[in-house]
């Protein structure tokens, strides 16, 4: 049994602000994404759509005189270091199992390489899982990021997504 539902993080007044910030369609379907890639690569249903759905809960606004600013984000940002740290917080703050959110928080942490020193280090499968779902839904001009929702529409979606995890759960294993 889960202790804590996607629909309880979408309806957060944190998740609400931050999410929506980043692109609510894209975190949704992030979650979607990383669902399926975790059935399909063995990996916790849940903890994939929860890291998939709160991803770019870091992501900040980078304008220079009322335009969006790709050079300026590219140069100096760190949505992955923040998000991790929102996604942990949040989690916690609704009482997600402590181990689940620091797994959530570092799959939000490793989702992509635009923060992250030069290097060569593994990923989890959780990681792998959140990252390929993130590529999966990108498009050019960083226009996933700016598809508009309904809200009606998007709790569907999410509460959809609850009940697969719930039913994935169900089935013996």
């Amino acid at each position: 049994m889960r202790t804590v539902t996607l629909t309880d993080i979408y309806k957060h007044p944190i998740a609400q602000k931050y999410v929506r910030r980043s692109g609510m369609a894209h975190a949704i379907a992030v979650a979607h994404h990383a669902f399926n890639l975790a059935i399909k690569y063995d990996v916790n249903p849940d903890l994939a759509a929860k890291a998939g759905f709160l991803h770019d809960i870091g992501h900040y606004e980078w304008y220079s005189e009322g335009e969006w600013d790709y050079g300026l984000y590219r140069d100096y940002d760190i949505h992955p270091i923040k998000g991790a740290e929102r996604a942990h917080k949040l989690l916690v703050r609704l009482g997600e199992d402590k181990h689940a959110a620091k797994e959530i928080a570092h799959a939000v942490l490793f989702h992509t390489d635009s923060a992250l020193p030069k290097g060569d280090f593994q990923l989890s499968p959780l990681q792998k899982v959140v990252h390929l779902a993130d590529e999966s839904d990108k498009q050019p001009g960083d226009f996933h990021h700016y598809r508009s929702s309904d809200k009606q529409k998007e709790l569907s979606l999410i509460q959809e997504l609850d009940q697969k995890i719930d039913q994935y759960f169900s089935l013996p294993k």
